[in-house]
């Protein structure tokens, strides 16, 4: 048998179409010279910068973000030498506007300083038009098997962590080779849902995500991390229903499953999600109103991008459990508060266009599984971020975006192929 992962692909089979799907890309005839150009080879370098970046997210922030610096080098040079116009799906316009309000809110921040260096964040939103100039429908299935199998890993190593390193604990929990353990729960959910279009979808590897599946639903169980328990239910309801309703049977079975062999500290957990005197569950409410308060306060350009650490105190409620949070654990009520009501609208701008865009790639897509695991991610997103701002989170936040790129990478390598 093989030890080559099932759907992995050689560097040389990305090189025999390198030239041809950079030509394709650029809407050009094919051509039949040396495919040792520097044009060709910074496509091949940018497909592999791109593929590194899915890769390793998974396992170290440093590496994922030297690989996202290579893909932005390489992606500028095309542009430049084949005088390239910036493409990107439609979704890339709200964000961008979203990203010089955020600018704007740095600027009226207390603290500029601070605040514009978090906004350094706002480069990681070059992976989109980065990911469709070289996420093309023959390399869009590729990276999410990539991204399957590595998840797979990293899932295994968090089962280790939980078994015999003693991350068994609320105050140690597994976190893979990532930095938290809230990154980790959030990246096994993207992945969960790549791996759940491709079962429910997928024309091939299906044994491959069966046989995957139970490490990575396991693994981000033993996180113990609720707002991912919160997001993985919901993304795979809503796969579940595009594929058919009578699966949605299904879950609440696997649910009861996973979580009964997960141990008592996870059986625990599931628990206090019930309970409404939780002191975290609490604490989120509290969040809730203090942020009303700031968006009060500041409505148009918010307190500034990092700055609710730094005034949190200003508008801490009695009933709050803690004295100062990082953030206040909600997507649309952090966007408000740091960056005002006008960056929220533009960002829910975003989400209405993706969402609209990508039912109607999954209706017209004769492979459906790219969007299927677009919409995955969007829904797990969107249902973990009314309790965790994950949104703000770079690894996160990486993988998301290229998720939500890669079908409209393929739609528009079709409209491409059919000029050609």
């Amino acid at each position: 048998m093989s030890s080559t992962p099932p759907g992995s692909s050689s560097i040389k089979r990305y090189n025999d179409r390198a030239m041809a799907d950079a030509h394709a890309t650029a809407g050009a005839a094919p051509l039949h010279h040396d495919t040792t150009s520097v044009p060709d080879r910074l496509e091949l370098f940018g497909v592999l910068s791109l593929f590194g970046v899915a890769a390793f997210v998974q396992f170290s922030i440093a590496i994922s973000q030297v690989m996202l610096t290579l893909a932005v080098l390489s992606w500028l040079s095309l542009l430049l030498i084949r005088r390239e116009r910036v493409a990107a799906p439609r979704f890339f316009w709200p964000l961008l506007g979203y990203c010089a309000l955020t600018l704007v809110s740095a600027t009226f921040s207390t603290s500029p300083r601070i605040s514009f260096l978090d906004s350094k964040q706002l480069v990681l939103f070059l992976l989109i038009p980065i990911a469709y100039r070289f996420g093309s429908d023959r390399r869009g299935p590729q990276l999410l098997t990539l991204v399957m199998s590595l998840g797979a890993a990293s899932a295994a190593f968090g089962i280790f962590q939980y078994g015999l390193l003693h991350f068994d604990q609320l105050q140690q929990r597994p976190q893979g080779t990532l930095g938290h353990y809230m990154t980790y729960s959030g990246l096994l959910m993207l992945v969960i849902g790549v791996a759940v279009a491709k079962l429910l979808f997928g024309r091939k590897e299906r044994t491959w995500s069966a046989l995957v599946m139970p490490a990575l639903v396991f693994a981000v169980a033993l996180t113990s991390t609720r707002t991912a328990w919160v997001g993985v239910c919901a993304g795979t309801a809503v796969l579940f229903m595009l594929k058919d309703f009578r699966l949605l049977a299904v879950l609440p079975i696997a649910a009861a499953l996973t979580f009964s062999l997960a141990g008592p500290t996870v059986t625990k957990r599931v628990a206090s999600l019930f309970d409404r005197n939780d002191p975290t569950r609490r604490d989120r409410v509290a969040m809730l109103k203090e942020g009303e308060h700031m968006i009060k306060a500041h409505p148009l350009v918010g307190v500034g991008p990092n700055m609710v650490k730094e005034l949190y105190a200003d508008f801490r409620v009695p009933e709050a459990v803690e004295k100062v949070n990082p953030h206040l654990h909600n997507v649309p009520v952090q966007i408000a508060a740091e960056r005002g009501l006008p960056a929220l609208a533009l960002w829910l701008a975003f989400i209405a266009v993706l969402l609209v865009d990508l039912g109607r790639a999954f209706r017209d897509a004769p492979d459906k599984v790219l969007p299927a695991a677009a919409i995955g991610a969007t829904v797990s997103m969107l249902a973990a971020g009314f309790f965790e701002y994950n949104f703000g989170d770079s690894e996160f936040l990486m993988l998301f975006l290229i998720l939500i790129t890669l079908p409209f990478a393929a739609t528009r390598q079709h409209a491409v192929d059919a000029d050609a």
